[in-house]
């Protein structure tokens, strides 16, 4: 009997494990599908650095960067940037989207369940972070001679608890927001003051003390620096990962909270 049950039970687990992997495929079609939202997100922060990398003095060493350059400097806050594009609106905007033209609710009477969706829509999102972040890794060493970082493994943990943690945020947002365009708006006014403290707009070390404190406390902040630490071979400050990886919990346990399938 014991034996009997054990191999009903794989298949099961089996067919569960294939059919998340399927609708992960598929929502990651229908991600690239949104061409227009899709390519902004993925080429704004390319051109960004085509734009600093054609500009002399971003190439200049800067005795407050530490003697790095600027365009070194900016490769961290691109990442970071074409990372919480995708977490902070495109995701919220689809969850939201499958809420509102009652998607999830058919789902709940499915076998495949709203669950499974959630789950493949974090799985599409991670592989595209994790691609975006590679892109521009590549066009700024290819095109602009910046180097990999050199702390190779402490770059990839903070790379992924910053898509942990940025995607945690993203779906407090889709938990919440009653639309789509709701949950457009919410991200949008999220991201912007959270890209001034990653120093997308002004470098954070020329910044007064106070303010380079609180950069470090937001989301963005933490991860521009443990990815820049890593990018200049040290391992990641504890302190950046554990904000993160904070963030990342926290917002989870929120959104579960608060997630409305209805």
């Amino acid at each position: 009997m014991t034996i009997m049950s054990v191999s009903t039970a794989a298949p099961s687990a089996a067919a569960r494990g294939s059919a998340l992997g399927r609708l992960t495929i598929t929502e990651l079609a229908l991600l690239t599908r949104e061409r227009a939202r899709f390519l902004l997100g993925t080429v704004f922060p390319l051109v960004l650095l085509v734009i600093f990398g054609s500009i002399h003095f971003y190439k200049q060493p800067q005795k407050f960067l530490g003697g790095h350059t600027l365009l070194d400097y900016y490769v961290p806050v691109l990442i970071a940037f074409s990372v919480a594009m995708l977490a902070l609106v495109m995701m919220p905007m689809m969850l939201a989207g499958y809420r509102e033209r009652g998607i999830l609710r058919r789902l709940r009477t499915t076998p495949a369940g709203p669950g499974r969706l959630l789950a493949a829509q974090l799985g599409a999102n991670f592989a595209v972070a994790v691609l975006r972040t590679a892109l521009v890794l590549a066009v700024a060493r290819l095109g602009y001679g910046v180097a990999l970082p050199r702390q190779a493994a402490g770059f990839a943990v903070a790379t992924l608890v910053t898509i942990a943690a940025l995607l945690a945020v993203g779906l407090l947002i889709a938990a919440v927001a009653p639309s789509a365009q709701a949950a457009q708006a919410i991200g949008m006014i999220v991201l912007y003051p959270l890209l001034f403290f990653a120093g997308l707009f002004f470098p954070i070390p020329a910044l007064p003390s106070f303010v380079q404190h609180l950069s470090h406390a937001t989301p963005l902040g933490a991860a521009v620096q443990a990815l820049t630490d890593a990018a200049q071979g040290q391992w990641p400050h504890p302190q950046q990962l554990l904000t993160l990886a904070g963030y990342a919990v926290a917002c989870a346990l929120a959104a579960a909270r608060f997630f409305r399938w209805e």
